[in-house]
C-alpha cells in the first residue's frame, strides 16, 4: 500500500520540523540569534492515466487524469534575519547593530566570518575579540593606559585618557551586507560564512545607506518568538499524530485482507 511509505514521509518530515523547532526555541536567549524555518515539497507523482490523453478513437480528451502523490521531502530550511529586539546592557563593548550588517572576524585559520552578535571583550593584547577570542576585522587596539572606550553609531572607536580632554580615534568597524542573506553558512558560536548562495561580502561603514548603525552598550537579543514557535510545534505535532494513525489504518487493512486470503 502506498499509504504505508507517504505516511512515514510525513512522520520524518514532521521530526525535522520539530528539530528545526527546538533549536530555534534552545536559542532563545542567544545574542543575535536567527530562527530558521523548515519548508517542504511535494514528491514525485505517479501517473495512472495522464491529463490530455486521448480515451477513445473519437479524440475525447481525458480532463483531469490520474495522479497519486508518494510523499513529501525537506525543501529546504530557511534562515530568517528579521531584526531582533535590542536591549541596553551598560557594557561599554557590547554593540549592537541597528539594521543590516554584520561584524567580521577572523578565524585561527585566517578565513573570515560574520557575526551579528556584538558581545566583544579585550585580550591580553588590547585587540577587540570576540568571546572565544577571534580577533575582530580591520583590527582595533585599545591603549592600555585608555580610562574609557566610546563607539559612534558610524563604528568610529575613540578612548580617552586620563592627562587628556579630547578623545582619540583608534579604529572603526566596518559593516558587511550580503546579497543573499539566507545563503549563510552558520558554523556555530554566533559566526556566519559566506557560501556561492550568499554572494560576496560588501563592506563598508556604518550608516552608509544599505547599512545599519552601531549602538554602544547594547545587544541586539534572537528574533525567536515563543508563541510562533509554540503554535508551530502543535501543528507539528498533530501532523506526525495523523501521518502515525495513517500507518496504523494501513496496517489493519492489510491485516484484514491477509485474512481473507486465508
Amino acid at each position: 500500500m502506498r499509504s504505508l511509505s507517504i505516511a512515514a514521509t510525513g512522520m520524518l518530515a514532521q521530526q525535522l520540523n520539530v528539530d528545526v523547532i527546538s533549536n530555534n526555541i534552545a536559542n532563545l536567549s542567544t545574542t543575535g540569534f536567527k530562527r530558521q524555518r523548515a519548508e517542504f515539497q511535494d514528491l514525485i507523482y505517479q501517473n495512472i492515466q495522464r491529463s490530455g490523453t486521448t480515451s477513445s478513437d473519437n479524440g475525447n480528451i481525458v480532463p483531469t487524469g490520474i495522479q497519486i502523490g508518494t510523499g513529501v521531502k525537506p525543501g529546504a530550511i530557511y534562515r530568517i534575519h528579521q531584526q531582533g529586539n535590542v536591549v541596553q546592557t551598560g557594557n561599554e563593548l557590547d554593540l549592537a547593530i541597528q539594521g543590516k550588517g554584520y561584524f567580521q572576524v577572523q578565524l585561527p585559520s585566517g578565513d573570515p566570518a560574520y557575526m551579528r552578535a556584538g558581545a566583544l571583550q579585550i585580550n591580553n593584547q588590547g585587540q577587540v575579540v570576540t568571546a572565544q577570542g577571534y580577533i575582530i576585522s580591520p583590527n582595533i587596539t585599545i591603549p592600555s593606559d585608555a580610562v574609557s572606550v566610546s563607539v559612534n553609531q558610524n563604528g568610529e572607536v575613540r578612548v580617552k585618557f586620563s592627562n587628556q580632554s579630547a578623545e582619540q580615534l583608534v579604529g572603526q568597524f566596518d559593516l558587511v551586507n550580503f546579497q543573499n542573506e539566507a545563503g549563510l553558512q552558520a558554523l556555530g558560536d554566533n559566526l556566519y560564512q559566506e557560501t556561492d548562495a550568499s554572494g560576496s561580502p560588501l563592506t563598508s561603514t556604518a550608516g552608509q545607506p544599505g547599512y545599519g548603525t552601531v549602538l554602544q552598550g547594547y545587544l541586539e537579543t534572537s528574533n525567536v518568538d515563543v508563541v510562533t514557535e509554540l503554535t508551530t510545534l502543535i501543528t507539528a505535532q498533530r501532523s506526525y499524530e495523523m501521518n502515525s494513525k495513517i500507518i496504523s489504518t494501513s496496517d489493519e487493512m492489510l491485516r484484514t485482507v491477509s485474512q481473507l486470503s486465508a
